[in-house]
C-alpha cells in the first residue's frame, strides 16, 4: 500500500513539473525561431549593403588621443579595391616641424620614430581584430548562432538586440542593434582584446543612412584601456564613383 502510494505522488509530481515546463518550453521555441528570422534579415541586409557601399568613396576623419594628448586629425580617401578592402589615400600633410639644433633633433627623431613604431605595430594589430567584426561577417555570426551563442533582445521601436557571444574570439562579446522594420543595422558594439583578456578593446558604431537608403558607419569610437588610447573615426563626403 505504502509503495502504491509513493509510486501515486511520484507520477502526480511528475505530471505538475511537466505541466508547468511547457510553457517555457514553448517560449524557447518561439524565441528561438524569432532569432532565427531576425538573423537571417540581418545577414541579407549585411550583405546587399556592402554591395551598395562598393560605389561609393568617402573622407574619413581620424582623431587619436593617446594618454590624454590629443595628436593632429588625420584623414584620407577612401574607397573600396578590386580585392574587396578599403584602400586609403592620405589626404595633406603633416604640419613642419620646428627646426632645432642636429644633436637634440637626432635624439628626438630617434624617440619619437620608435614610439611611432610601437603604436603603428599597436594598431596595426587593432586593425587586423577590428576587421573580424566590421562589417559584421555572416558566417561568423551562423556560426555563433549554431554553437548556441547568439540569443534575442528586444528592444522599442521595432528595433532589436542580436546578442553574440564568442563570435570572433573566446570571451568576446559582438551587439547589433538592427531596425527590424528599415532592415538596417543603427549601432554595433563590439567587447573584444588583442593579446589577452586584460588587453581590452571596445568598438562603438554608429550608422546613418545616404539619400539612397545605402547604410554606412558614421561614427567609430574606439578605446584601448591598456594603452590609454582613444581613436574616433567619422566617416563623411559620400559620392559615387565612376566606373
Amino acid at each position: 500500500m505504502q509503495a502504491r502510494q509513493t509510486v501515486l505522488k511520484g507520477t502526480i509530481l511528475f505530471l505538475l513539473f511537466t505541466a508547468l515546463s511547457l510553457p517555457s518550453v514553448a517560449q524557447m521555441v518561439v524565441q528561438g525561431g524569432e532569432l532565427q528570422q531576425k538573423l537571417a534579415a540581418l545577414k541579407q541586409s549585411v550583405a546587399a549593403n556592402q554591395q551598395k557601399l562598393h560605389k561609393y568613396q568617402w573622407v574619413e576623419t581620424q582623431q587619436l588621443t593617446l594618454k590624454g594628448d590629443a595628436k593632429p586629425p588625420k584623414q584620407n580617401l577612401c574607397s573600396y579595391g578590386a580585392n574587396g578592402q578599403v584602400q586609403k589615400v592620405p589626404i595633406g600633410q603633416p604640419p613642419a616641424q620646428q627646426q632645432q639644433s642636429g644633436r637634440q633633433r637626432r635624439l628626438k627623431e630617434h624617440v619619437v620614430e620608435k614610439k611611432t613604431e610601437e603604436m603603428q605595430d599597436y594598431m596595426s594589430q587593432v586593425k587586423t581584430i577590428l576587421a573580424l567584426y566590421v562589417p559584421p561577417d555572416p558566417q561568423r555570426m551562423q556560426k555563433a548562432f549554431q554553437a548556441g551563442n547568439a540569443s534575442l533582445v528586444p528592444g522599442g521601436g521595432g528595433v532589436a538586440q542580436l546578442v553574440f557571444k564568442n563570435y570572433a574570439q573566446p570571451g568576446d562579446q559582438m551587439t547589433v542593434s538592427f531596425d527590424t522594420a528599415a532592415k538596417k543595422v543603427q549601432k554595433v558594439d563590439v567587447n573584444t582584446y588583442l593579446d589577452g583578456p586584460k588587453d581590452v578593446v571596445t568598438l562603438a558604431l554608429q550608422f546613418a543612412s545616404l539619400p539612397d537608403g545605402t547604410n554606412y558607419v558614421q561614427q567609430s569610437a574606439l578605446n584601448a584601456t591598456a594603452k590609454q588610447l582613444q581613436l574616433t573615426t567619422t566617416n563623411s563626403q559620400y559620392s559615387k564613383l565612376s566606373r
